[in-house]
C-alpha cells in the first residue's frame, strides 16, 4: 500500500518549530516509513551520481529501498532518520522504486535523467498562463505534452507530467529553459522550482552561509567600520521629510503615494524578512535530491542586506548551496541583470525579437557609474563553475515578455557550458587591453566566429579617458580578435569602457555567431 507523502527534509538543519511538525506528524502517523514530498510518483531521478533517498522511520527500523536491478538496506537512527544512496544510474524509465519498513511505499512511472532547480524572483516565479498571452513562442510550446518532462514545486506538491494542465501553472522561464534541454539532450528532465516574486538574495541563503563565507564576512566587516548610525538616522529623516512632502502633493494631485522610506538598519542585517526564510520554504525540502544544477534569476530586489553586495552574497548562496547539497561544484547558471536594454544581431529571430531597437550614440558617453550595476551582475560569474545567461539582447523591462527567449537563453548556455556541446555562450568578453601610443588595443575572449558590428554606419560604444578621467567617444576598428580605439581628444590615453550605461542599445559590437558583447571598464574610477 501506499502512505502519504509528506514535505520536510533531511538531513539539512531545519528550524526548532518546523522539527516540532514534523515529530509530530510521525507520532500521528505511527512512526511509519515517510519520504519527503520531493519524491513521488512520476518524479526524475538524476543520472550518472550517486542518488539520495531518505526520510523518517521509527528509531532503529530497518529500510529497504528498491530500484531496478538495485536493493540497498539501512537503518534509520535513534530519531527516526535514514539516508541512504544508489549507485549512479543511467537514463531511461519508467520505473517503479520501493520502499520498505513496516510498510511499504511504490512510487510509479520514475525517470532517471537531469534534474535542474529554479529559483530567484518574480521573473522565475512567472506562471506560463500570464506569459504565453504576449509570447506566441511560448504558448505553443504550452499547448503540448512532453513524456518525458516532469514538473515540481519546491515547497510541495509532488511531481506531474508537463502537459497543458501542469505547465500553465509552471514557471514560464523554467519549463522553457527545460524544454529545450529535454529536446536537445534527448533524456528525461526533471524541473524543481522554488521562487518569490520581489524578494532579495539575502532571504535564499541561510544565515550559516552566510557566516561562512569569508570574503563576504571581510566586507560585512569593512562596511561596519564605516558605518554611522547617527549620519544614517539623519539621511532617514531628511528622506522622510522628503516623503511626507511627495505624499502631500500627491493627495492634493489625486495621485497614488509614494512608498515610505524604510527605516535604516545595522550592517549585516536584512532589510526586509529573514535571512534564509525563503530557502528553508522553497528549497530545503528538496536537499539533498540529486540535481545537475541550477538556473537562477534574481536581482533586481538587490541583497537587502545592509553593506552585503550582490557579487559577495550571491558568492556565499552559491557556495552554501552546494554544501548543503554535497555533491561538488554543481553548475549554477543565473540570468544577467539588468534585464535587455542592447540591440540584438537578428531582431527577427524569436529569441532576440523583443530587444531595444539599435540608437545613435547619445551626444556623449557617461561620466559616472551608470554601468555599475550591470558589470557588478556580470562579475558573479567568476565564482567557481558558474555561467551567466547573457540577456543584454533579449526582452527589457522589470518583467521581460519573451520568457521563451529567456529560456531558450538559458538553455543554450546549459548546453555549452554544462554539457559541452559545441554552442557558443557568450558573446566577446574583455580580456585584456594594451596602450599602444594614441590607441588602445583591446582584447577579447568568446570571439567565437570572430568579432563584428551590426546596425548604424560603424562600431560604436566604446569611450576613452586620459589622466583627467574625463571619458569622450573613440573611434573604432575590428582587428583580428582585438578592437582598436582611438579618439582626437585623448592623445594619451588610459582608459577604455564599452556599453557603459544602464541601457546602451546604441552599443553594437557582436561575434559572428550573434552573441552581443558585455559591458565592460578598464578603470575604477
Amino acid at each position: 500500500m501506499k502512505t502519504s507523502v509528506r514535505n520536510w527534509a533531511w538531513p539539512c538543519r531545519p528550524s526548532f518549530a518546523l522539527w516540532l511538525i514534523v515529530l509530530g506528524a510521525v507520532s500521528a502517523a505511527h512512526a511509519d516509513v515517510q519520504l519527503p514530498a520531493v519524491f513521488s510518483d512520476r518524479m526524475v531521478l538524476q543520472r550518472d551520481l550517486d542518488v539520495p533517498v531518505w526520510g523518517r522511520a521509527a528509531a532503529n527500523e530497518q529500510i529497504t529501498v528498491r530500484f531496478r536491478e538495485q536493493t540497498k538496506t539501512t537503518t534509520a537512527d535513534d530519531q527516526g532518520r535514514w539516508l541512504l544512496r544508489l549507485d549512479p544510474l543511467e537514463a531511461g524509465g519508467p520505473d517503479r522504486l520501493v520502499v520498505e519498513g513496516a510498510n511499504t511505499i511504490a512510487l510509479e512511472d520514475v525517470l532517471v535523467g537531469d534534474v535542474w532547480i529554479g529559483s530567484g524572483q518574480s521573473n522565475m516565479a512567472g506562471a506560463v498562463a500570464g506569459y504565453a498571452k504576449s509570447d506566441a513562442v511560448l504558448a505553443e510550446l504550452a499547448a503540448e505534452t512532453y513524456p518525458g518532462l516532469r514538473l515540481c514545486r519546491g515547497s510541495g506538491g509532488g511531481w506531474q507530467v508537463a502537459d497543458s494542465t501542469s505547465i500553465p501553472r509552471f514557471s514560464a522561464l523554467l519549463f522553457a529553459f527545460g524544454q529545450k534541454l529535454h529536446a536537445g539532450l534527448d533524456v528525461p528532465v526533471g524541473l524543481i522550482v522554488g521562487a518569490v516574486g520581489g524578494t532579495p538574495s539575502g532571504r535564499w541563503l541561510t544565515q550559516d552561509m552566510l557566516d561562512a563565507d569569508e570574503a563576504s564576512q571581510r566586507v560585512l566587516k569593512e562596511a561596519a567600520e564605516n558605518y554611522s548610525p547617527e549620519r544614517q538616522q539623519a539621511l532617514y529623516q531628511r528622506s522622510l521629510a522628503a516623503w511626507e512632502k511627495a505624499v502631500a502633493a500627491a493627495k492634493q494631485a489625486g495621485q497614488r503615494e509614494p512608498a515610505k522610506p524604510a527605516p535604516p538598519v545595522e550592517v549585516g542585517r536584512i532589510r526586509s524578512g529573514s535571512v534564509g526564510d525563503l530557502y528553508e520554504t522553497h528549497i530545503q525540502p528538496v536537499v539533498p535530491f540529486g540535481i545537475r544544477g541550477v538556473l537562477w534569476d534574481q536581482g533586481e530586489s538587490g541583497t537587502a542586506i545592509e553593506g552585503l553586495d550582490q557579487f559577495h552574497a550571491m558568492g556565499a548562496l552559491i557556495q552554501g548551496w552546494r554544501r548543503a547539497w554535497g555533491q561538488g561544484d554543481f553548475p549554477f547558471l543565473y540570468v544577467q541583470k539588468p534585464s535587455g536594454g542592447g540591440c540584438a544581431w537578428n531582431p527577427s529571430d524569436p529569441v532576440t525579437r523583443e530587444a531595444e531597437k539599435s540608437e545613435p550614440l547619445p551626444a556623449s558617453p557617461s561620466q559616472g557609474n551608470e554601468g555599475g550595476y550591470r558589470e557588478l551582475h556580470s562579475h558573479i560569474m567568476l565564482h567557481p563553475a558558474t555561467a551567466m545567461v547573457i540577456a543584454r539582447d533579449l526582452g527589457s523591462g522589470v518583467h521581460p515578455i519573451n520568457k521563451s527567449g529567456y529560456g531558450r537563453r538559458a538553455a543554450q548556455v546549459a548546453l555549452g557550458f554544462e554539457y559541452l556541446q559545441p554552442t557558443p555562450i557568450y558573446g566577446p568578453l574583455y580580456e585584456s587591453h594594451a596602450v599602444e601610443g594614441d590607441r588602445v588595443r583591446v582584447k577579447f575572449r568568446h570571439v567565437g566566429k570572430g568579432l563584428a558590428w551590426k546596425h548604424g554606419e560603424r562600431l560604436q560604444g566604446f569611450s576613452i579617458a586620459g589622466a583627467d578621467r574625463v571619458f569622450h567617444w573613440a573611434d573604432a576598428e575590428i582587428d583580428g580578435d582585438t578592437v582598436v580605439v582611438r579618439c582626437e581628444q585623448v592623445a594619451e590615453p588610459v582608459a577604455v569602457r564599452y556599453a557603459w550605461a544602464a541601457h546602451s542599445p546604441w552599443a553594437n559590437l557582436f561575434n559572428l555567431d550573434g552573441l552581443p558583447a558585455l559591458t565592460f571598464r578598464t578603470d575604477t574610477w
